[in-house]
């Protein structure tokens, strides 16, 4: 069995490129189309050019070429995967080769995260970032809360890594559509931390458990309707994984599920969160599932506390 976790990344025997999207894989690998070939595709991958498929266009694409891979996700077979790219495994070759990798890299070692617990995944991964692509920097474990605090201090300097102006702001908020007002989205982004600059291109942390991490899968459950709550959370420390996890105190909802990472690691333990969703039927459990599509229409998370202590409310 090949062993993936979120933010690989696999290339079919027909050159296809996709991005593993979860953890547990019950037959085959659970994944999204990101590349295809094209002779008309605005990249270029060892002599073969590439057209990168937003989300809603790569189902459109499966559907027509691979419908037997459809789920909710694209399930590839293992026996069309040709390899398996790895954020870790690309990291210190990309160190050398591309100064913004490297000051990040450095950054991180300095606060004392080790390198193969550092990856990078997107564009970057298969080698088709062109000038213009962000930088998707993975680490993996309780090193990524290491890795947070690190960027934080180092914005807080004066060197190469920046804070992200009102200008990228805006360009964030757009692309994500968010349910909530672009003031309330700056004020919970800028608590995260995990977002920066540098040598003026964009950059975000991004969570990917360690192995030891991954344990037992979310099993899909009964939709049962729509409901907003105000809840506790008790714990937060998969909350800036994908999906992110709250459990919560709540009379109904055990725990709250977000599959959008515009609500990654919205709330700390012991927040009041006010969030918006689709309650599920696991077994004897109820949980509230927040991002159950690309662009959710009445689904949030927002955490009162926050907005409270900062006047906001």
């Amino acid at each position: 069995m090949i062993k993936t976790r979120i933010r690989d990344f696999l290339i079919t025997e027909d050159d296809w490129i996709f991005a593993v999207s979860d953890y547990f894989h019950p037959h085959g690998i659970r994944s999204t189309l990101r590349y295809v070939p094209d002779e008309n595709g605005e990249r270029e991958l060892n002599g073969i050019r590439y057209k990168k498929y937003d989300f809603d266009v790569s189902f459109d694409f499966m559907r027509e070429n691979r419908p037997e891979w459809v789920e909710d996700v694209h399930v590839v077979p293992e026996d069309s995967i040709k390899k398996v790219l790895r954020p870790n495994d690309v990291i210190e070759e990309l160190a050398k080769s591309d100064s913004r990798v490297n000051t990040i890299v450095s950054t991180l070692k300095k606060a004392g995260v080790p390198t193969d617990k550092m990856g990078v995944t997107g564009s970057f991964l298969p080698g088709l970032q062109n000038e213009g692509s962000d930088v998707d920097f993975v680490v993996y474990g309780a090193n990524w809360f290491v890795a947070r605090d690190a960027i934080r201090e180092a914005k807080n300097e004066d060197g190469p890594i920046e804070d992200i102006d009102e200008d990228m702001w805006n360009k964030i908020y757009r692309k994500r559509i968010p349910e909530i007002s672009f003031e309330e989205f700056v004020l919970h982004e800028k608590r995260k931390g995990n977002r920066g600059m540098v040598e003026g291109t964009y950059f975000d942390l991004l969570f990917v458990r360690d192995w030891e991490q991954i344990n037992e899968s979310i099993q899909r459950g009964e939709d049962i309707g729509k409901m907003k709550i105000e809840a506790k959370v008790v714990n937060a420390d998969l909350a800036f994984d994908s999906p992110s996890v709250y459990i919560v105190e709540h009379e109904e909802i055990d725990h709250v599920l977000s599959y959008t990472h515009t609500y990654a690691g919205q709330a700390l333990a012991g927040e009041v969160i006010e969030a918006s969703g689709t309650v599920e039927q696991v077994g004897n459990l109820k949980r509230l599932v927040v991002g159950t599509s690309r662009e959710p229409k009445g689904e949030w998370i927002r955490s009162l506390t926050l907005l409270e202590k900062e006047g906001s409310l």
